[in-house]
């Protein structure tokens, strides 16, 4: 285990790591300390630790435990606060940092280095009612990920042990079975590994003016150039990402604290500027103090993935080779789908109502239990997954699924992200009983207008020249790729947009061709290019 002596780093901003070392959440954090911005300070266990992990844990845990000990004394100092003691108490979180950013597939545990004596510590400092729904918070937390939802079982009142136990679970969470279903689906390697990152806690769920948030510079569902996000008073970043709670717009900072808002906002700035795309910020405010805890590539529908291309294209951020690989054959293939006619869509009974949070439109059986829906989509039925909101456990249900409908939950939500993600129709927060109302019946979930309708609903077909966006990528698809497509005009006609299609059309030098989806046809083309020059 000599190999692993080292891999136990500062993320201090002092030096960069790639994202395979230290993981996306590992190298935002230090790439955010590097810029000057508000962060909690932190240092990560790295990938090389994880792949020896599954050898054998505690042998691996014993030959980095001096590091890691080294490194919590730099949190103490850093944070002038004590691990597991007083009179200002040390808190850490251990969150997982895999180099591809998998949203709420892998575990994270809050509020690690809670006892007696600490309790007492935190509630002396600010309130009993803040030390107690803290430490409250990491026993759930605890038991539920570390202790494999044993709700008898102790949490350990020592502060180390729950230290390497969260440890353990966040390496381990990498062979969950949703961690690996995700990876497959994504077409990742299993073989990378996490890195787990331990960071100082900061508190939104300290006083009224904390609380904790998401803000993506710009609208992922839509594409449009504005901030989008959620806030939420008095709760800590789990509360928001598991849309298990009422939230508020982001914006809603403008009127309760206005200097947050447009600290923020200037950070997203930077953060777009400095990574040429779109961010999806976690943040945390602890009495009026903005935290800045992760930030990474954000997760965007298809219709988002065009326009923001188009965008950060115009702006001078991108050249139009790279805003054409931000745009993939299945983001234009779901955009192409069929579509509500707004005289079909009125026409059939409203069943519920909600929030839009990926477009598109899909019809079939409305299933509210995880393991029939599964079984319903094996034998070839049109699964949708109604559910009083989604866990990480239901993603593959969720992959399975043709849409994605929930009770309550908002647009930064698990089933928001994961719905953009991997481009599912997503209508969520329609209210207590909706999952109950609608199990069973054949219901068509718009996920453009936020509703589901009765029925299985017709649909109109359309095409790229709809779509002036769709319009527009296509120009300049055609002054880079190396086979121009047209929807008419004299020349060799391809039958269908398949890289076998495309690959023959190119071996026979055809420099033009017609064929139904020209775009699709030149992104299929520049992405063979770019595979012959790998």
């Amino acid at each position: 285990m000599t190999q692993l002596l080292g891999r136990v780093l500062l993320l201090d901003g002092t030096t960069t790591y790639g994202r395979e070392l230290v993981g996306n959440k590992g190298a935002s954090v230090a790439e955010m300390r590097a810029l000057g911005m508000p962060v909690p300070p932190a240092f990560g266990i790295t990938t090389e630790v994880c792949a020896q992990f599954f050898t054998d844990p505690e042998r691996c845990l014993d030959s980095i435990w001096d590091h890691v000990c080294d490194k919590m004394r730099w949190l103490e100092r850093a944070t002038s606060r004590g691990f597991g003691r007083g009179p200002r108490p040390l808190l850490v979180s251990v969150r997982s940092s895999a180099a591809q950013s998998m949203p709420g597939m892998m575990d994270t545990v809050l509020n690690v280095g809670i006892d007696d004596a600490v309790e007492d510590a935190l509630a002396a400092a600010s309130s009993a009612e803040f030390a107690r729904d803290t430490r409250d918070r990491l026993r759930e937390m605890y038991r539920r990920i570390v202790l494999g939802g044993d709700e008898s079982a102790q949490v350990p009142e020592d502060p180390g042990e729950q230290l390497r136990e969260a440890i353990k679970a966040v390496f381990s969470s990498w062979n969950s079975e949703r961690a690996i279903a995700y990876r497959t689906y994504h077409g990742y390697s299993h073989l990378d590994g996490t890195a787990v990152v331990v960071q100082a806690m900061v508190f939104g769920n300290m006083a009224l003016d904390s609380g904790t948030g998401v803000l993506f510079s710009r609208n992922p569902v839509t594409g449009a150039n504005e901030p989008f996000g959620e806030w939420l008073r008095g709760g800590q970043g789990e509360d928001v990402v598991s849309g298990t709670f009422d939230v508020e717009p982001v914006t809603a900072l403008r009127d309760e604290q206005p200097a947050v808002l447009e600290r923020l906002l200037a950070a997203a700035h930077t953060l777009e500027q400095q990574g040429h795309d779109v961010q999806d910020i976690e943040f945390t405010v602890e009495e009026g103090t903005l935290w800045l805890l992760q930030t990474r590539v954000a997760k965007r529908s298809a219709q988002a993935a065009v326009r923001l291309a188009l965008q950060l294209r115009n702006e001078g951020l991108i050249d139009e080779a790279e805003a054409l690989r931000r745009v993939t054959s299945a983001d234009v293939e779901t955009l192409l789908q069929p579509s509500l006619q707004p005289e079909t869509r009125l026409a059939a009974p409203l069943l519920a109502k909600g929030l839009a949070v990926c477009p598109g439109v899909a019809s079939g059986k409305a299933y509210t239990d995880v393991d029939e829906a599964l079984d319903a989509a094996e034998g070839g039925g049109d699964v949708i997954l109604v559910r009083t909101f989604t866990r990480p456990d239901d993603v593959q249900a969720m992959l399975a699924a043709r849409a994605i409908v929930t009770e309550i939950g908002g647009a930064t939500s698990h089933a928001a992200v994961i719905s953009r993600e991997i481009g599912r129709p997503a209508v969520v927060g329609c209210g207590a009983g909706v999952a109950e109302a609608l199990r069973g019946k054949l219901i068509t979930v718009d996920g453009t207008e936020g509703e589901v309708r009765e029925g299985v609903l017709e649909l109109t077909a359309w095409s790229e020249n709809d779509s002036p966006d769709l319009h527009e990528l296509a120009d300049i698809a055609r002054k880079i790729s190396p086979l121009r497509a047209h929807a008419s005009g004299d020349y060799p006609v391809l039958e269908n947009s398949s890289e076998r299609a495309v690959r023959a059309a190119m071996t026979a030098g055809h420099t033009d061709v017609v064929c139904p989806t020209p775009l699709i046809t030149m992104l299929t083309a520049l992405n063979l290019t770019d595979d012959n020059r790998k």
